[in-house]
């Protein structure tokens, strides 16, 4: 009989981001005692590297799905012809 591992799935993109919403709202009235702020705190930047990590494997399964022939053909999110008129304008 084969013993599966223990699947460590990450938590929900989604979940999280609102979560951290939630928090940061929280802290922003100011009215949160020092000892539940920090912990707020604390909780705020665990969501935060959450979320990151979730992105980072976002972001590698798209450049995995954009490879082609061995090749990378990575291509920024930002519209680059905006940039490039932006840019334009600036000279």
């Amino acid at each position: 009989m084969k013993s599966k591992a223990p699947k460590t799935e990450m938590p929900d993109f989604e979940k999280s981001l609102t979560e951290l919403e939630a928090l940061v709202a929280k802290l922003e009235q100011g009215d949160v005692p020092l000892e539940e702020a920090l912990k707020t705190f604390e909780r705020g930047v665990a969501l935060t590297r959450q979320c990151q990590a979730a992105l980072r494997t976002a972001q590698q399964k798209v450049e995995v799905l954009l490879s082609r022939n061995g090749e990378e053909t990575v291509e920024s999110f930002s519209d680059s012809e905006e940039e490039d008129v932006d840019d334009a304008d600036e000279r």
